[in-house]
């Protein structure tokens, strides 16, 4: 990204600008989600300014209540039940599950564990990139919230690479337009882990159409294999670099040279 240095400024802050709404309105087109410009626009200045602050729980409920936007109808922090992702049989509307979530009384620890992980990696010299993907899969696949687990996913992405010097001052590489691109091999990566996880967590379903997990499953979210992860973010992060970002400046520049010629 050192190429970035002979790009003018104002190109580089205008290229950014668009790059930061563009993964803002994606994040939540892969959750199936259209939001209001002014919606959008607000969660792109959250991810403008990842890395300033300090990670916590307390700092991740703060971005889940603007993911959210209307909370009236949603309860916003950590679960206090168990949480799962799929479907209900369509005959007895019993939970089909694609992915359990941890264990409400573990979420804490883990979650805890996971930024406590982060800040560990980054002052080691960790690859920032190989810390992003252990931290935000790791996020994911615990599901610590009712709603906005997906686009905090992506945002921690955001939120290791900034921290971590790793993006150009300024500039955030649009992951999420890139994963929006290739939903299926978004969804194949998430499954790498969640679907063989089934097979070691016993479970019930409850009468209010949730479930229950019967036995310890903490250890499944804090310790796995996230090759495949870091495998798939590096080919994201390099799309951008190669492509996204110097399209966008190539226009930019093309637009401002027809502007000064009419």
């Amino acid at each position: 990204m050192h190429a970035t240095g002979r790009i003018h400024s104002d190109i580089m802050a205008r290229a950014a600008a668009f790059l930061i709404l563009s993964d803002s309105k994606s994040s939540f087109s892969i959750e199936g989600e259209q939001p209001s410009p002014k919606r959008a626009a607000r969660w792109g200045q959250i991810i403008d300014q990842v890395g300033s602050r300090k990670l916590s729980i307390a700092e991740l409920e703060r971005l889940q209540r603007i993911v959210i936007g209307d909370t009236r109808f949603v309860r916003l922090g950590l679960r206090a039940g168990a949480g799962f992702v799929g479907m209900y049989d369509r005959t007895n509307n019993e939970p089909i599950p694609d992915h359990i979530s941890a264990r409400a009384k573990d979420l804490k620890s883990l979650v805890e564990g996971m930024i406590a992980y982060m800040a560990r990696a980054v002052d080691g010299g960790v690859d920032p990139v190989v810390i992003a993907a252990l931290a935000a899969f790791a996020f994911v696949y615990v599901h610590p919230f009712f709603d906005g687990d997906g686009r905090l996913h992506r945002w921690l992405i955001h939120h290791v690479l900034a921290a971590a010097g790793y993006n150009p001052p300024g500039v955030i590489f649009p992951v999420s337009a890139a994963i929006l691109r290739n939903l299926n091999g978004y969804r194949r990566v998430l499954e790498s882990n969640s679907r063989p996880l089934l097979d070691w967590i016993d479970w019930r379903a409850v009468p209010n159409g949730n479930i229950e997990v019967l036995n310890n499953t903490s250890d499944h979210y804090r310790y796995f294999d996230a090759t495949a992860h870091a495998e798939f973010l590096y080919r994201y992060v390099q799309q951008t670099i190669e492509h996204d970002l110097p399209e966008e400046i190539a226009y930019l520049q093309a637009y401002d040279r027809f502007a000064r010629g009419v």
